[in-house]
């Protein structure tokens, strides 16, 4: 897709043009409304991309193992640490952003093999365009809903799958239901591992759902956040995750996440369990 010139006010489509490739300031029309590209002032080669007025991705462009969002790099470090032994590493993003995970991933990993889901299929071409992802197979974007296309892989098929997707503030609830974890459960390996970015207030009862839903359908849970969140001070996000194989058995991972500029906490599956317990688990309606 070429680049588009940004909209302005009263024009009803940003046009075409065939440019140079590379992000260019500015706001521009979407499938689902409008995304914002603006560069980061504090990093001459780090971009911001909003969609609908939400921020949703940082890149840098010179460094794709840079992770400016905190939950993004709490997720990276819990990934690194259940692949202590390295081996295949084949990614489902559900949600792409500006696909900084996936940068992260096919930098780190050079094997991987990626699959990320975008629902607005304007959006993944500008994407693709502006920030140089890796070509497929080591990174493809897919447009389409998240969990039709999870309920279309074959079992057994992915090692990690990463759920970030927002309308607005919030997870589409068809995303956060048991019904769906279990998909996602079918699609990993044996040792695959579920990880779920949950945005929630500070009564954390969202993030308390969530838990207790992933809780039931893997064996094993951990949760990663900062204390003032997990303590109920604000509002942020909660990642939390699932496996068949035991979490946080990694003594380097929580030295990690103290280490990062919001320093951050990991919850084994005991203690989950705990901030879960009486929590409604989600269901599909």
């Amino acid at each position: 897709m070429g680049r588009q010139r940004p909209a302005r006010p009263g024009d009803p489509k940003a046009q075409p043009d065939q440019g140079d490739s590379g992000p260019v300031a500015g706001t521009y029309d979407i499938d689902t409304g409008t995304c914002e590209v603006e560069p980061d002032p504090f990093n001459p080669n780090g971009w911001i991309l909003k969609v609908n007025g939400v921020p949703s991705s940082h890149i840098d462009l010179s460094d794709p193992l840079r992770l400016d969002f905190e939950y993004m790099r709490w997720i990276a470090a819990l990934v690194e640490s259940q692949r202590r032994d390295g081996g295949p590493l084949r990614a489902l993003h559900l949600g792409g952003g500006a696909c900084s995970l996936a940068r992260y991933f096919a930098a780190s990993v050079p094997e991987a093999r990626q699959v990320v889901v975008e629902l607005d299929g304007r959006l993944a071409g500008l994407v693709r365009d502006w920030f140089d992802l890796p070509r497929a197979p080591l990174v493809r974007i897919r447009v389409g809903e998240a969990r039709e296309v999870t309920e279309s892989l074959t079992a057994g098929s992915r090692d990690l799958i990463i759920r970030d997707v927002f309308a607005g503030s919030k997870t589409p609830r068809p995303l956060t239901t048991l019904e769906f974890t279990q998909h996602a459960k079918r699609v990993l390996s044996e040792n695959g591992l579920y990880l779920v970015n949950c945005g929630d207030s500070p009564d954390l009862a969202g993030a308390r759902r969530e838990a207790a839903t992933i809780g039931e359908a893997f064996t094993y849970t951990a949760v990663i956040a900062d204390p003032a969140m997990l303590k109920g001070r604000r509002y942020g996000n909660v990642i939390i995750a699932g496996s068949e194989t035991p979490l946080d058995q990694d003594p380097g991972l929580a030295r990690v996440l103290l280490g990062g500029g919001v320093p951050a906490q990991v919850w084994d599956d005991a203690r989950v369990r705990k901030f879960s317990n009486g929590a409604q688990v989600l269901h599909d309606q």
